[in-house]
C-alpha cells in the first residue's frame, strides 16, 4: 500500500509542521472529533478535540517561540482503511521560564480515513521509566 502509506506519511507532515509552528487550527484538522489522546502529562487521557485543542493550547503557551520538533525513525504499517504509525520524536525549545528543553519520546498513531481524508483518531505518547529511580529516562537517544 505504498500510496497510502505516502497519505499518512503526508498527514503527519503536516501534524508535525503545525506543532513546530504552534498552528492550533492547522494541528487539530489532523484530528477526528472523537480522538483519544494520551500524553507524558497528567490526566490518563484527553477525550475529543475540545479537550485535545486545550492541551495543545497549554502546551504551546509554554514555549517563547516555535518548538523545535524532529521525528526519527517513523514506520506506516496501513491498509485501505486503518493505519499506524509510530516513531520516536524530540520537541524542545525555550520555556517561557527561559530554560531550554528537549527529550525524546515515543508516539504512536492510529489513523482512519474519513470521506474527507485520513484522520488520527489516537495518539499515544510515552517516556520509558527507570523503574530503579521511579522517575522518567529522560537521556535516551534513538
Amino acid at each position: 500500500m505504498a500510496s497510502t502509506e505516502s497519505e499518512i506519511r503526508a498527514l503527519l507532515d503536516r501534524q508535525a509542521e503545525a506543532m513546530r509552528d504552534k498552528d492550533i487550527d492547522r494541528l487539530m484538522a489532523v484530528y477526528s472529533p472523537d480522538v483519544v489522546y494520551f500524553d507524558v502529562v497528567p490526566p490518563l487521557q484527553f477525550i475529543g478535540s475540545t479537550a485535545l485543542r486545550a492541551r495543545f493550547l497549554r502546551w504551546f503557551g509554554g514555549f517563547q517561540g516555535p518548538i523545535d520538533l524532529k521525528l526519527h525513525d517513523l514506520r506506516v504499517r496501513a491498509d485501505e482503511q486503518i493505519a499506524v504509525a509510530y516513531w520516536f520524536s524530540r520537541a524542545g525549545g525555550t520555556l517561557t521560564s527561559g530554560r531550554e528543553v528537549g527529550f525524546w519520546v515515543r508516539a504512536t498513531n492510529c489513523c482512519q480515513r474519513s470521506p474527507g481524508g485520513w484522520w488520527i483518531t489516537h495518539e499515544h505518547v510515552s517516556l520509558p521509566v527507570d523503574l530503579g529511580r521511579g522517575a522518567p529516562a529522560m537521556d535516551l537517544v534513538p
